[in-house]
């Protein structure tokens, strides 16, 4: 079942009617009108292809996923795919819902590949700037395209906030380096889908706005200009925290390299440390006459070399921070 609704003049008329009835709503100049498929076959677009001319290989890709984002254009419409996306705070996972859309000069058609796309958010935003609604396909296009970058928008501001954290725990006194380790890999996963998503939107947005397209008329074109302006923001925030988390990685490596060389170096003291006793217990085991040998004083003697050389070394260790 579609979910259908027709503008005209700019106020909406109705909503929720069959798809069938699309031809009578166009046949009026000043309606525009809206169409809502989720998960459609190509028999499903048929009827909406041929009365819409919608082109056969822009219509093959609505209904396969995984394309990348982009607009083609053909004769009668343009051809739009697009992402939005959901960032799972606790476990830093990035989940991504596909969406293609064809655009005509009076009808906009959104095919959502799963139920995870928020259309009603949409919906939300067309309502609250219905005064738009004389700018036609472009009002549509545009309260699409806000929701889909905000989307992106929110999933980088989640990021930062989960590196921040990350970036924190790299100084912790007690770090749990393998959890850390797979948190990073996690983000750095996610923002590589991320990245794949957001960079395109900047061409998609840019074609979008251009004049030949006639898509965008003088009163909506600062609203584009916003659209585009956070793509921008969220695509150099998103190169930025890659960055951020490769330096968090190869940081939290440098500490572990640091904290490993300073235990070598403690154990490496102690031990030479225990060398000393060993080394002059060992030279008074040997079954031949020393200094003391017998007597109660070579006992003591010993004892005291130990002590003596012991404390010097340990002295010796300490003072150039190997203990």
């Amino acid at each position: 079942m579609a979910r259908t609704r027709v503008y005209r003049h700019g106020v909406l008329e109705a909503e929720n009617f069959p798809a069938a009835e699309l031809s009578d709503h166009l046949q009026d100049p000043a309606a525009v009108v809206w169409l809502d498929f989720v998960k459609p076959t190509e028999a499903d677009l048929a009827t909406i292809s041929e009365e819409l001319g919608l082109h056969r290989l822009a219509v093959e890709d609505a209904v396969h996923e995984h394309q990348r984002p982009k607009v083609d254009r053909y004769d009668s419409h343009a051809f739009l795919t697009a992402y939005a996306v959901r960032l799972d705070t606790a476990t830093g996972v990035l989940s991504d819902s596909e969406l293609a859309a064809f655009l005509t000069d009076r009808a906009l058609v959104t095919v959502r590949k799963d139920e995870h796309f928020d259309i009603e958010a949409v919906v939300q935003r067309w309502d609250a700037s219905a005064d738009l609604a004389k700018g036609g396909t472009g009002y549509l296009v545009h309260g699409l395209l806000d929701y889909i970058v905000d989307t992106h928008f929110d999933a980088v501001q989640a990021m930062d906030d989960q590196i921040e954290s990350l970036e924190d725990g790299v100084f912790a006194d007690h770090v749990d380096h393998t959890d850390m380790q797979r948190r990073s890999l996690r983000l750095r996963k996610s923002l590589v889908a991320l990245r794949r998503v957001v960079l395109p939107m900047r061409e998609v947005v840019n074609s979008l706005m251009r004049r030949d397209h006639h898509l965008v008329d003088e009163t909506l074109m600062p609203y584009f200009q916003d659209v585009y302006d956070h793509v921008l923001r969220a695509s150099e925030w998103t190169e930025s925290l890659r960055d951020l988390v490769t330096t968090i990685r190869e940081t939290q490596l440098s500490l572990q390299a640091n904290r490993l060389n300073l235990i070598m170096k403690k154990v490496t003291s102690w031990a030479a440390i225990i060398a000393v006793p060993t080394a002059i217990t060992g030279f008074y085991g040997q079954n031949v006459p020393y200094p003391g040998f017998e007597r109660p004083w070579g006992f003591w003697l010993s004892t005291a070399m130990i002590v003596a050389l012991s404390g010097a070394l340990y002295t010796m260790l300490k003072r150039r921070d190997w203990l």
